[in-house]
This record gives C-alpha cells, sequence and structure tokens, in this order.
C-alpha cells in the first residue's frame, strides 16, 4: 500500500454477480495471464476482472486478481518486491530469450567465476533493454507483435533494481537461483545480459513468481480450484494506519 495505508484481507461470500475482492492464482505454465482472467470471469460471474502483473505463458507461480470494485485499489497495493525461481541456460541466446523462442547465438559456456563477477554487476539499481518480446509500445505498436513480423524494434533502457540473487544451484551449463527485483524488471533480459556480460551466450529455461510484496504463492488456489469457484475472494479495504 502507498505510505500511512494497510491493506486488509478476509473472507467474503461470493455470489454469481459483483463479485469484489482479491484472487491468489498459481498459474501453471501453457496459458496466458489472460486466460486465467477468462475463468476467474466465469468461475465468478464477474466481469471487471484485473491482474498485477502478467506472467508470460511459459511461466508458472503467483497471479494476482482483483475483482469488481477492489480493482480500484490497484494503485495502492503494495506489490514491491517481487520474488522469482529462475532458471539460467548458458551456450545459447534466443530471439524471445527465453526457453520458447528460436537460438540466434551460441557461444561457450562461461567459467564459474565469471558468472559470479557478473551478476554482483547485475545486482543493484540499473538500465535494462527490454527484451524484444515484450509487451512495450513501440510506436503504438507492441514490441512482440514487430518482432513476430520480422521488424526491427529499438526498445529503450529502463531502470530496474535487482536486490539479490540467492544461487540454489550452479552447474557447468546452467544456474538455479532466487531473484528478488522491482515491478518492471524481466527476468529474461537478466538472463540475456549475464549470457553477454560473460562472453558467452544465454537464456530463461524456467521461472516460477514466488510472491509480491507480502502475498506469496503458497497461500495461492491452483487453477482447477478457480475453475470450481473452491474459495471466496478475500476482501480489499484500505485504512489508515497509525503512525
Amino acid at each position: 500500500m502507498e505510505k500511512g495505508q494497510t491493506a486488509e484481507a478476509g473472507a467474503s461470500a461470493t455470489g454469481s454477480r459483483g463479485v469484489d475482492g482479491m484472487l491468489l492464482i498459481d498459474k501453471p505454465a501453457g496459458v496466458t495471464s489472460h486466460d486465467v482472467v477468462l475463468i476467474a470471469r466465469r468461475a465468478y460471474g464477474e466481469r471487471s476482472i484485473g491482474h498485477l502483473g502478467t506472467l508470460d505463458p511459459f511461466a508458472t507461480g503467483l497471479l494476482i486478481l482483483l475483482l469488481g470494485k477492489s480493482t480500484r485499489l490497484a494503485n495502492h497495493m503494495d506489490v514491491e518486491p517481487k520474488v522469482y525461481e529462475a532458471t539460467i541456460q548458458f551456450g545459447a541466446e534466443t530471439d524471445t530469450d527465453d526457453s520458447t523462442g528460436n537460438v540466434v547465438r551460441e557461444a561457450a559456456v562461461p567459467e564459474a567465476s565469471a558468472v559470479s563477477a557478473v551478476v554482483a554487476k547485475l545486482t543493484g539499481t540499473f538500465a535494462q533493454t527490454p527484451p524484444d518480446y515484450s509487451a512495450k509500445s513501440v510506436d503504438g505498436t507492441r514490441a512482440y507483435k514487430a518482432a513476430r513480423k520480422g521488424a526491427h524494434v529499438v526498445l529503450q533502457p529502463a531502470q530496474v533494481t535487482v536486490h539479490s540473487w540467492e544461487i540454489r544451484e550452479q552447474k557447468r551449463t546452467s544456474l538455479r537461483g532466487i531473484i528478488t527485483c522491482s515491478g518492471g524488471t524481466y527476468i529474461r533480459a537478466l538472463a540475456r545480459d549475464l549470457g553477454r556480460a560473460t562472453n558467452s551466450a544465454a537464456h530463461l529455461s524456467a521461472l516460477r513468481r514466488l510472491s509480491i510484496g507480502k502475498f506469496d504463492v503458497r497461500d495461492a488456489m491452483s487453477l482447477d480450484q478457480l475453475k470450481a469457484a473452491a474459495s471466496p475472494p478475500r476482501t480489499l479495504r484500505v485504512v489508515v494506519a497509525d503512525d
């Protein structure tokens, strides 16, 4: 929430229409964030639904949905930081910067010491160029739409903050770790830049969002539970916190 405000969550009864509240969803791979919104619309009979932070179709993990009047609270919710579990594959760069794309460049895998040195450089606040296949708008056109047509797009770097990398497993050809970062950070771009900066090539091979602000994927419902509307949405309201 904004300074001086907090969010209270509780249970609210669901109905066929006019459902308000928040849902935490554990999105599986193979569906888009918009697909999840459509499923929630059918399950709860509520047309006004938005989500806080898109997940790519190949990614899994926490997706927050706001229903009904709760969508008005989107700009007041504390959605920082975001925490991801990411696996980066060395040796090949793809046009999408992840495993769903076509390989555009190959290189020898880097030494572990070089990876560690660049990870340190990719920590803190710095300018990051978004992936060509992203939802960024260039001259009124989404970058991914232009890229699919083979058009050359020039995306402007944006300031992002990577708070930390927690390396869980490092092999010769891959790295798996927990990345805590600001909103707007592309983990795919981190993988791409890690490869380039180590004189190698790399792409993101797996991604799971673990948390958004204080909300954790461990508290989320599965897509099957969402389809059955098994749980009522949490009620959200803004209250003034005591200083």
